[in-house]
């Protein structure tokens, strides 16, 4: 049995107790598994991947020669998460999700959180996601992040923590929702036996969600994208198909008199809200990068006399910055008068002299991380780099402290993932993906990534890292 030989070593399973016994949310999946022998399970396992494989479930990886597009990895075991916690994490990313929406309003309105001393202003100027063209502009319903990514990980007590937040272009739902439809057809029996909740009317709620944005009763919508070469074109033309609206590039648009246009066989058609799936500074060459091809001149200033919706809001990426993450905490104490429900992973800036201070002394046994750096690049894991590659890293943070950050190296939660012909533990962490809109919606799962490598702490699919289903009960 697989099962038998499973080893939790001394990390926190989200499976198995620390006395060996199974949690209770995953009696019947126990059984379900135990219930059939080895070579069903990796039949089961075979005819998954060959559902994904004929889906085209796909990403890019920069920089990779050898191989620019793959299939994502995907785990048949599911993640299970009781509805008596799921409660309390839908309470606590709604909560941080209001404060950073009221953060971005008064960074570019009044200042009063700067005025007030919660958040140094060079902090916020430093950033390399605060836009100042930004300034003074109010976006429509007053909604600057509309759909998020926070990423969760349990530590080795089994707290649940907030590692960073991702409010500019959040990938990944698109795998949340083909693999509940894969797994639908590999454990059609536990779905008929468990009440999971279910995920499949996302885009639905999307589309509600964009058209929220207009006065207009039946909005043109239309999803930007960079192109077929981007890493998360897969998701952009699933998402634009699943809401039936058109998935468009730069070149498709156009601006005419304070208007966003998209060209189609029939003339111009006005375009009310835009889902764009593309950065900040390549949205709109007179107003950014100059040298962008990739978005449409004008755009900007369209936006700014609220003409068109912007989802998310220019601007947003500001939140992104791993610096600034450390002060989220504070933002809800100051514009909630709340404490945080799901608290933050303990940081240490690099810009205050003794936590620099600590960190160079101590940095093999921390993570340290660019202020804005993501899919795993960008950052150093203490313990298991070389002496050259920890004193390279010093001298790094040591030029430019302002943009590390560093924390210490978490004892992420395991689950048995099957690896090849066995059952073994891998390290993952939780994307839940939120919606704001009229009201603000938490997807019941969101996507668990898993660390394959053995031993990795690295869950990026850029770094090896593969994906779960995640069964939230209802």
């Amino acid at each position: 049995m697989l099962l038998t030989n499973y080893q939790t070593d001394s990390f926190y399973d989200e499976m198995f107790s620390e006395e060996g016994g199974i949690r209770q949310s995953y009696h019947i999946l126990k059984s379900r598994i135990e219930g059939m022998d080895d070579k069903e399970l990796l039949k089961r396992k075979a005819s998954a991947e060959k559902a994904l494989l004929s889906l085209g479930i796909t990403f890019n990886v920069y920089g990779d020669d050898e191989e620019e597009e793959r299939i994502m990895p995907f785990d048949i075991i599911p993640r299970i998460v009781t509805s008596f916690e799921w409660k309390r994490m839908e309470e606590g990313l709604k909560q941080r999700i209001r404060a950073l929406n009221l953060f971005i309003q008064d960074i570019y309105g009044d200042e009063k959180i700067i005025k007030d001393g919660v958040i140094p202003a060079e902090i916020v100027y430093s950033s390399s996601g605060y836009l100042k063209e930004c300034k003074g502009i109010k976006p429509p319903k007053g909604i600057w992040i509309h759909i998020t990514g926070t990423d969760l990980v349990r530590d080795g007590d089994g707290q649940m923590l907030v590692l960073e937040d991702n409010l500019r272009c959040p990938s990944g739902v698109s795998y949340v929702l083909e693999n509940r439809e894969v797994m639908k057809k590999t454990f059609p029996e536990l779905f008929a036996s468990l009440s999971v909740r279910p995920i499949y009317d996302y885009p639905i709620r999307l589309r509600g969600m964009l058209e929220h944005l207009s006065d207009k009763p039946n909005p043109n919508i239309g999803v930007l994208t960079p192109g077929i070469y981007n890493s998360a074109y897969y998701e952009h033309s699933f998402l634009a198909s699943r809401m039936g609206v058109p998935l468009v590039e730069g070149t498709d648009l156009t601006v005419r008199d304070d208007k966003l246009y998209m060209r189609t066989t029939k003339g111009l058609k006005q375009v009310d809200v835009l889902y764009r799936r593309i950065d900040d500074t390549f949205m709109d060459p007179k107003t950014f990068r100059k040298d962008s091809l990739l978005g449409v001149p004008g755009l900007f200033e369209v936006f700014k006399k609220g003409n068109v919706a912007l989802a998310n809001a220019p601007g947003t990426g500001v939140a992104d910055d791993k610096v600034i993450y450390s002060y989220v905490p504070d933002f809800i104490k100051y514009y909630l008068g709340e404490e945080p429900i799901i608290p933050n992973v303990p940081t240490y800036l690099c810009s205050r002299e003794n936590d620099l201070k600590y960190v160079c002394e101590n940095i093999g046994n921390l993570v340290v991380k660019a202020a804005n750096g993501a899919g795993g690049y960008g950052m150093i894991i203490g313990p298991v780099a070389s002496e050259k590659e920890k004193e390279e890293f010093v001298g790094k943070v040591k030029a430019d402290p302002r943009n590390y950050i560093a924390q210490p190296v978490l004892s992420l939660s395991r689950i048995p993932t099957l690896i090849e012909d066995k059952l073994e533990g891998r390290h993952v962490d939780l994307r839940p993906f939120i919606l704001y809109g009229e009201e603000i919606y938490v997807m019941p799962g969101g996507l668990t990534r898993v660390a394959l490598r053995r031993g990795s702490l690295v869950v990026n699919s850029s770094q090896g890292g593969g994906s779960k289903d995640t069964w939230v009960m209802g």
